[in-house]
C-alpha cells in the first residue's frame, strides 16, 4: 500500500476497539519493527532504542501482568472500569514494548560530559520517533493501534518475565490488532498559531 508520508500521518489515529483477526501475520509485524528500528535516527547514532514484540500468549500475559498490578492499587469500587479497559487492550493481536537501553545512554553521558544534560531528553525524543514511525507503518497495514503507558508500574515484572536486561527502561506499550471501529473526529487547533514563518 503506497501512501505519501503526510497522508499516512493524517490517517494515524488512536483506535481502542481492536480484535484478533486482522490477517496481518506476526512475521510481517516483526520484520517492520526491525526495519524501522534500524532506520530511525538517534543522537550520536547511539541506537539506544529497543523494541520487544509480544504476540499470542505473550501478548495475553502482558495484559494479565498489567491487570494484576493494577488490582493491587486501584480501589475495589473502581476496579471494574479498569478491568474493562485492560481487557480491551488484551483483545488486540499484539503489543510492542518500547525501551531505552540506559546502559547506552549512561555511557554517552560519561563519554561526552559537555552534553551530559541532554542525553536523556534525546533518548526520549528518539524513542518517540521510533514509536511514531512504527505506528504509521502499522496503520498503513490497515491495523488499529493505541499507545499506553503502564510503565514504571510493570517494568520489573516485564523484564523478569521475558529475561530482558535490567538496564532497559520501559517507555511505552503499543497495542495493535484488527480495527473494529473508526476513530472519532479530533479537534485541530488553528495551525497558524502552532507553525510560525519568518523570512528574515
Amino acid at each position: 500500500m503506497n501512501k505519501s508520508l503526510v497522508e499516512s500521518l493524517k490517517n494515524r489515529h488512536t483506535i481502542y476497539a481492536l480484535g484478533k483477526n486482522s490477517k496481518v501475520k506476526s512475521e510481517k509485524i516483526v520484520a517492520l519493527v526491525k526495519e524501522i528500528t534500524d532506520a530511525v535516527p538517534s543522537a550520536f547514532n547511539s541506537q539506544s532504542q529497543r523494541a520487544v514484540v509480544l504476540t499470542g500468549s505473550a501478548h495475553d500475559k502482558l495484559w494479565g501482568i498489567v491487570l494484576e498490578t493494577l488490582r493491587k492499587i486501584v480501589p475495589p469500587a473502581a476496579f471494574a472500569k479498569t478491568e474493562a479497559k485492560v481487557n480491551g487492550f488484551a483483545a488486540g493481536e499484539g503489543t510492542i514494548l518500547f525501551f531505552d537501553d540506559e546502559a547506552v545512554t549512561s555511557e554517552l553521558i560519561k563519554a561526552f560530559p559537555l552534553y551530559a544534560d541532554h542525553f536523556r531528553p534525546w533518548a526520549e525524543q528518539q524513542n518517540g520517533m521510533l514509536q511514531l514511525a512504527i505506528w504509521v507503518a502499522l496503520e498503513n497495514e490497515g491495523l488499529g493501534v493505541n499507545l499506553q503507558h503502564y510503565n514504571p508500574l510493570i517494568d520489573e515484572e516485564v523484564k523478569a518475565t521475558w529475561g530482558l536486561p535490567k538496564e532497559w527502561k520501559l517507555r511505552a506499550e503499543m497495542v495493535y490488532g484488527e480495527k473494529l471501529a473508526e476513530p472519532d473526529e479530533r479537534d485541530h487547533q488553528a495551525i497558524d498559531t502552532r507553525v510560525l514563518t519568518f523570512a528574515k
